[in-house]
Formats: structure tokens, sequence, C-alpha cells
């Protein structure tokens, strides 16, 4: 019996880390600065292949992680001031041109790597509970789930540049007439989007097959669990990883992958319909 359930709550575990690791640049990007960035799965693609190619260059697993976390960072910086920056406010205008960015970088890929690209596995490490045997990895998934999100809490609630950018998100003119830098705000709050998705693709690389179109598997899951979430990102991120993955694994362990998505999806037609602010609107209303 305590096998069975250690063995849920490691399925639910590993649920929540792939919806928070693949919704948290989104959350910010989408939730905080209005920006519908269609590109994202293509920002988890690039921590995805530079990890990758990085581990058969002979770099270590760790480092080669964070350095396609700094190259995802550092392409969403680079996208914000070439495309995004003149479409803020524009959120139509902002699906359309990442959109189109989306198409490109795939194609892109898909001409410059070919088809797929030869992966690294997964790091060894087991453990045994039962007659059930669990990888390690799986639990690492899991906590670096937990530190993005503590960290997340402590730039934007606990830092100098976090005043900034709740404030230029809130209401960028009065922002800017205190003296806030909006456009460099702007600016690092969608590089920290870019590299959070840079983080999804850095972890799951090891996990996964490698293809250009990678991004489109975790594009559906981050945008929903944004919903979810609701407006205030630091607010309803979590509750959102945390109904839907519980709802997901129950749904997993009755009637397989198939059914798990299909109720998870109807759980968020559900919550939108009762909750249209999403969860972060309704924990706000009962703080009030």
């Amino acid at each position: 019996m305590a096998a069975e359930l250690f063995s849920f709550v490691y399925q639910f575990a590993d649920v929540f880390a792939f919806l928070i690791l693949s919704a948290a640049g989104l959350a910010i990007v989408f939730g905080m600065m209005g920006v519908i960035n269609m590109a994202h799965g293509e920002f988890i693609m690039c921590g995805a292949y530079v990890t990758t190619a990085l581990v058969h260059a002979g770099l270590p697993l760790p480092l080669a992680q964070l350095c396609g976390v700094a190259a995802a960072g550092l392409a969403g910086v680079a996208v914000e001031s070439v495309i995004v920056r003149k479409l803020y406010k524009r959120p139509v205008d902002s699906l359309l041109a990442t959109w189109g960015l989306s198409l490109m970088v795939t194609q892109g890929m898909l001409l410059v790597f070919g088809s797929t690209m030869l992966g690294i596995g997964t790091p060894p490490g087991s453990f045994e509970i039962g007659d059930y045997t669990f990888s390690v990895y799986r639990v690492v998934l899991f906590a670096v789930a937990l530190g993005a999100l503590g960290a997340i809490y402590v730039v934007f609630m606990r830092t100098r540049f976090g005043v900034h950018a709740r404030a230029t998100m809130q209401n960028a003119a009065i922002a800017q007439a205190t003296g806030v830098r909006v456009g460099r705000v702007y600016a690092i709050s969608f590089g920290i989007g870019a590299a959070l998705a840079g983080l999804c693709g850095a972890m799951y690389a090891p996990t996964m097959t490698l293809i250009p179109t990678m991004g489109a598997s975790f594009l559906v899951e981050s945008f929903v669990t944004v919903v979810v979430g609701g407006a205030n990102v630091l607010l309803g991120t979590a509750p959102a990883g945390l109904l839907l993955a519980a709802v997901r694994t129950a749904l997993n362990g009755w009637g397989g992958q198939i059914i798990g998505q299909i109720g998870m999806l109807l759980a968020v037609i559900v919550v939108i319909r009762l909750l249209p602010d999403g969860l972060s609107g309704w924990f706000g209303r009962r703080t009030r």
C-alpha cells in the first residue's frame, strides 16, 4: 500500500514539474507582460538543443544545462528588442509576429540539424520502493521546478528590480514618470521568461527525442497552466500546477495518458467557466 501511494505521489510530482517548468517562462511573458508568445516552445527547444550539443562536445551535463538557459535568455533579449518591443499593448500583433518567428525557427532548425538530433540519455540513478523502481532524475526535475517557483518569487517580490517590474506591468507611463527605465525592465523580464523556457528545455533534454517541432509538445500545457493560474503569475501558477497535476495524475492511473490529457483540458474549461480571472483572481477576491 505504501509503495502504491508513493508511486502516485511520484507521478504527481513528475506531472507538476512538467507543468511548472513549461509554464514558468510563459507566465512572466504572457501573464505579466501581456505578450502572447507563440515562440515559447522555440525557446524551450533552444535550451534543449544547446544543452545536448554541448554534452556531445564533452561538457558536463549541469554546465551544459546552464549554458542552455543562458543561450535561451540571450535569445529572448534579442527577440524582445528586435520584434516584441514595438508590439506591447497589441496582443494580436504580438501573437502573429511570434507565431511567424516560431515557424521560421522550426524550419531553420530542420534545415540545419535535420529531422532529429542524437540524444544524450537520462542520467543514471534509481531507487526502489516495494516492487516499483523510480528514476532519481525525475525527483531532480521536481526539485528544479520548486526552485524555479522560489526564484521567481524572490526576483519579483524581494528585489528592487521586482518592484520596478511590477510597477511597469501595472502602469508603464507612471512607472516611467517616476524614473523607472521601462524599456530595460521589459527586456530583462522577457529575457527571464525566455531563460526559464530554456531551463525547461535543458532539464528535459535528456528525457526526450529532440526534433525541431519539440516545442509544440510543451506549448499547450504552458498556456493552459498560465490561463488557469490567472493574471497574477506569482499567486496563480503554483496552484494551477497543483490542480492540473492532480487531475491528470488521477486520470492517468485510471484510464491512461490520453484520458489524463483529455481530463486535464476539460478541467481547464470548467475552471475558466467558473473562474474567468483564474485561480489568482479567485484568491484575490477571497483575501479582500
